[in-house]
């Protein structure tokens, strides 16, 4: 047992939105001190075997954390002391936001599993744009995920994205539109073709690169196969495979089970990498693949899925500060055991 199991009981009685202020505020605290630097020599994994590259960014592992944990670019430099090799900030939208009323999220503890409908709560473009140019980044990679404004009208949705966009520009080393997000009214219909295309199209025409789309795990088959057509069409850059779900499968045993919100977690892990398998047979570009991933066997899964590199959030909650760390080193014994001398190399070789 870490510290960690036996911090989390304590942790685990306040709400899950009131445990992730407190975390948030302790890194904040350790950013840019000495805390910070004994962070990263407990939990940073130094290989060369990690390493990985895509479109046209080197990651000095494949493990990242996904967007929603630092949605305001307040802690990316202590999350990379944790191990990260690539934190993605946001979602943020051109409007400041609230969010949606509380309570907005619930733990499923019984299935290592989040619900949230949170709602792109976030300090706005102007914000945190402010934020990113005034504050020293981290030496890994940071993305910066953009959502669309909930008070926009789906027609103005380009122009709210692009706004976004112009006001993060300089301190993003890529860029990820959220179409998926369960949480905002209506914004999962500009996963169509139409609309993706005008809002993909606008912001390739502004400069935005590398730009990457995030999917939903809840389109049917030939909506995805015309999401990654969009992709094609436009030669963006990567994919990310999956957000949360509004299903509800059926093992689920926790009684917030039936809250409203996009379920994350163990429960998705299956689904996500059958979507990160089915976007790298049907694309070139690197896939992230994001879904229930909380230790080196299931980061694994994903990579030989097709997934270049891999991210996590909720595997954060339940596991805690040593994750990162515990799935590099897991991989690295993967690598080994089957004959891999990079991770690069295990990258859709379950595919061939």
């Amino acid at each position: 047992m870490n510290a960690y199991d036996l911090l989390k009981p304590a942790l685990f009685s306040f709400p899950p939105e009131t445990a992730h202020n407190g975390i948030h505020r302790l890194l904040r605290t350790a950013q840019g001190t000495p805390i910070q630097h004994a962070l990263r020599r407990r939990y940073v994994v130094d290989d060369a075997r990690l390493e990985t590259e895509a479109f046209g960014l080197s990651f000095p592992n494949p493990v990242g954390v996904a967007a929603g944990f630092d949605k305001n670019a307040e802690v990316p430099r202590a999350l990379a002391a944790l191990g990260f090799g690539h934190v993605e900030i946001g979602g943020v939208t051109a409007e400041r936001q609230p969010g949606n009323p509380k309570p907005r999220m619930f733990r499923l503890r019984d299935d290592e599993a989040l619900i949230n409908r949170m709602g792109f709560n976030n300090h706005g473009a102007d914000a945190v744009g402010d934020r990113l140019d005034r504050e020293p980044l981290p030496d890994v990679p940071v993305g910066i995920n953009i959502g669309k404004s909930k008070s926009t009208p789906l027609e103005e949705a380009a122009d709210d994205y692009l706004y976004t966009y112009e006001r993060v520009a300089n301190a993003g080393d890529y860029f990820a539109v959220n179409v998926s997000s369960p949480n905002t009214p209506g914004l999962r219909e500009l996963q169509n073709r139409e609309a993706l295309t005008d809002i993909l199209g606008t912001l390739t025409d502004a400069g935005a690169a590398p730009l990457l789309v995030k999917l939903s795990p809840d389109l049917p088959e030939p909506a995805i196969e015309e999401a990654l057509a969009v992709v094609d069409d436009l030669d963006l850059d990567g994919v990310i495979a999956t957000n949360t779900t509004t299903s509800r499968p059926e093992s689920l045993r926790s009684p917030t089970k039936a809250e409203r919100g996009g379920l994350s977690g163990k429960p998705i892990e299956g689904t996500a990498t059958r979507l990160v398998r089915f976007a790298a047979e049907r694309t070139d570009v690197p896939v992230i693949g994001v879904g229930g991933i909380s230790d080196a066997k299931g980061a694994y899964e994903k990579i030989r899925a097709g997934a270049s590199m891999v991210q996590l959030y909720t595997g954060l909650v339940y596991e805690g500060p040593g994750i990162a760390r515990d799935i590099n080193t897991g991989l690295l014994e993967l690598l080994d055991r089957d004959g891999f001398e990079r991770v690069d190399e295990a990258v859709g070789a379950d595919l061939q």
